[in-house]
């Protein structure tokens, strides 16, 4: 595998994670990034490894937020992910996975409870890596936000994940 088959993988990851969560999530890819495999010395092996990330755009309220991070445990689960970490943080919870690919993934509420998804390849082959695009199926991504760091706070409005009461069914994957 080359650094692009490890970013292609790493994308379709990644947003078939959300695209498997209902409600429907709005999202903005991350810049992506990439860097050299390094040995136990600090010593460029050859390799690489590439980072992508989607940044959710949906607001998530504090009574949602458990919720979605349940859904999205039990999904990469039942894909056959391993669930390495879980950081039970009040404010900042997150959930880190790996796939039998060697590939690691995390979600993490961050700052105004923003959703950030992120996965991280093994080393692969050194190559060109072009920048992440949705696929035309996928109609839940927000716009491509252009305007580089930092990533605009939450803002887009949902019935569901951004209500401030308790549901009274768990939503399923």
């Amino acid at each position: 595998m080359n650094m692009q088959q490890a970013a292609d993988r790493a994308d379709a990851v990644l947003q078939d994670t959300v695209t498997r969560i209902s409600p429907e999530l709005r999202w903005v890819h991350e810049a992506p990034g990439e860097n050299s495999c390094t040995d136990w010395k600090n010593t460029d092996t050859g390799g690489g490894y590439v980072n992508r990330g989607l940044m959710v755009m949906t607001i998530v309220s504090p009574q949602r937020r458990g919720g979605l991070l349940g859904v999205v445990e039990r999904d990469w689960k039942a894909r056959g992910f391993t669930v390495t970490n879980v950081r039970s943080d009040a404010q900042f919870p997150a959930l880190f996975a790996s796939t039998p690919d060697g590939f690691r993934l995390e979600v993490a509420v961050g700052g105004e409870g923003q959703f950030r998804f992120g996965i991280t390849s093994p080393c692969a082959a050194k190559s060109p890596v072009a920048k992440p695009t949705a696929p035309s199926n996928v109609d839940t991504n927000t716009p491509a936000y252009e305007g580089g760091k930092p990533l605009p706070r939450p803002y887009i409005h949902d019935d569901f994940w951004s209500a401030t009461t308790l549901p009274t069914t768990p939503p399923t994957p």
